[in-house]
């Protein structure tokens, strides 16, 4: 599909940024690797060992990813996200954004619950009387399967320490 007419974020663009940032992470990993020490003893692997090739695999993948986007780039003109795409990822994107930063100060079950009954009346034109217990149902669900059933505590906030769960 080519619209080389549009404006917009190209998929070549795409392709670098997401390449280059991938290599990124993994020249990250073998620099921390050979801190932890990333070479061999006589006790076998030091600590960074296995993880030092895993990015040193990450970058030779990322500079493949790279040169394969440069090769194709000279067939493709598309676009990747257009205006009209970028409104659509948006109204997915912000509302998880807004819900990792609610869930910051407020816990993850509030944050849960709102995020959940948001999405249902927003986006997915329910009437508020429908999705506000959703979203207490499905933080309540959450609540009891991990807290009670794995017992692996998650982030709570002022209103679990109102109601005296910590």
């Amino acid at each position: 599909m080519s619209s080389h007419g549009t404006r917009g974020i190209s998929r070549f663009a795409m392709e670098i940024v997401v390449a280059g940032a991938t290599a990124a992470l993994g020249v990250a990993v073998c620099y921390g690797s050979t801190e932890a020490g990333a070479g061999w003893t006589e006790m076998g692997p030091d600590a960074g060992y296995f993880p030092f090739y895993v990015g040193l695999l990450i970058v030779v993948g990322s500079v493949m990813n790279i040169l394969l986007a440069v090769k194709r780039h000279r067939k493709l003109g598309e676009t990747l996200l257009d205006a009209r795409r970028i409104k659509s990822v948006a109204s997915f994107l912000l509302p998880l954004v807004a819900y990792a930063a609610v869930s910051s100060f407020l816990g993850l079950y509030v944050g849960t619950a709102l995020y959940i009954a948001c999405a249902m009346h927003f986006q997915g034109k329910y009437k508020w009387w429908i999705a506000l217990p959703s979203g207490l149902a499905v933080a309540a669900f959450f609540f009891v399967v991990f807290e009670m059933g794995f017992k692996v505590p998650l982030l709570k906030g002022p209103v679990e320490a109102w109601f005296g769960i910590y």
